[in-house]
């Protein structure tokens, strides 16, 4: 029997609660992460970093250790376990130590704060990631960003920006933050820190000298919110997404900042012309967008750029590719327009 239906609404298409947060720690490079529960979640996650590492051209294996809980653990409890692999992995001396449980510790009831709080020299932070009762990939990423920036204290502003919760599982995270930081470039801006993609602790720890935090998409509000309670810091909900995205982008860091940006509005609308310019030769055709339906933000942004382009989107004309993940500003939608010029020309 259920005792607690998940909500209707919930997606777990990117993987469980604690998939979502190991996705966010393992990219703090003096860390490790302790993976509290059996070997085989730690393994399973473990195969999938690193697989996609190697996706994405990076060759690297993801700090993991578990404290590998038998059925004795399971039945007579694992806080031995746990405390017996934090003594290991402490004495490694890394810069932090991040505590992530699995659904199994939860409901044999360890008390995982208690064993994680008697230890000393490094700091050790517990990540709440077991996701039975409901929680998702989102869940597991957000706990792990709020408990993450308890690394850092509150400062004196820097006049700078943080990039908070970048996609490190997507194949664009780093085209993505490259486009970001060109258009804070075009009004005077520089990123303080990513949080959290290949950072280390000490750089987490300046994450609240930041004048401004944005944030990768409106699902890290909570995020955001947590930050500006903590560190005062007003937050823009999302990256610029599609071909008119980067223009709101710059419009609302610049009024978050007290910038003038009208030349890099200038220099963005010449770049917007020059990009359709570029693509003149597919002006006018027909297109039909696959995967059909595309996701609903997708599909929008596809429409978008097509109208731009002057393409007639119907049922008959040749189809094109619309991402999962809509392009982030004007560099995402030139790589979209390459591969939609491919599939016209074919």
């Amino acid at each position: 029997m259920t005792l607690r239906p998940s909500p209707s609404n919930l997606c777990r298409s990117a993987g469980c609660t604690l998939t979502g947060a190991l996705s966010v720690t393992t990219h703090v490079c003096d860390a490790i992460t302790v993976v509290h529960g059996p070997a085989g979640c730690t393994h399973h996650n473990f195969s999938l970093l690193h697989a996609t590492s190697l996706d994405n051209d990076h060759v690297s294996l993801p700090p993991l250790v578990s404290t590998g809980l038998s059925e004795t653990d399971v039945i007579f409890g694992g806080e031995g376990a746990l405390d017996h692999t934090l003594d290991q992995v402490i004495a490694r001396d890394p810069g932090a130590v991040f505590v992530l449980s699995t659904c199994i510790v939860d409901t044999i009831g360890d008390d995982v704060g208690m064993v994680c709080g008697s230890k000393a020299g490094v700091p050790v932070i517990v990540v709440p990631t077991a996701g039975f009762l409901g929680g998702s990939f989102q869940t597991g990423v957000n706990n792990a960003l709020v408990a993450l920036a308890g690394l850092a204290e509150p400062a004196t502003g820097n006049g700078r920006v943080n990039i908070i919760g970048e996609k490190n599982l997507e194949y664009e995270v780093d085209e993505n933050f490259a486009e970001v930081s060109r258009l804070l470039t075009l009004l005077g801006l520089s990123v303080n820190v990513r949080f959290v993609h290949d950072v280390t602790t000490r750089q987490i720890a300046s994450l609240g000298a930041a004048w401004l935090n944005v944030l990768r998409d409106p699902s890290l509000i909570p995020v955001g919110e947590h930050l500006r309670e903590r560190f005062g810091t007003p937050y823009i909900p999302g990256y610029p997404v599609g071909i008119s995205g980067t223009i709101a982008f710059l419009e609302s860091v610049a009024g978050a900042s007290g910038i003038d940006p009208r030349h890099a509005l200038d220099e963005e609308h010449a770049l917007r012309q020059e990009t359709l310019d570029d693509f003149a030769d597919i002006a006018g055709l027909g297109v039909s967008f696959f995967p059909h339906p595309p996701d609903p933000e997708g599909g929008r942004v596809a429409q978008d750029i097509a109208q731009a382009l002057r393409l007639d989107i119907t049922s008959t004309g040749r189809p094109v590719p619309v991402p999962v993940t809509p392009p982030i500003g004007i560099t995402g939608v030139r790589r979209m327009l390459h591969r939609w010029r491919r599939a016209l020309h074919a």
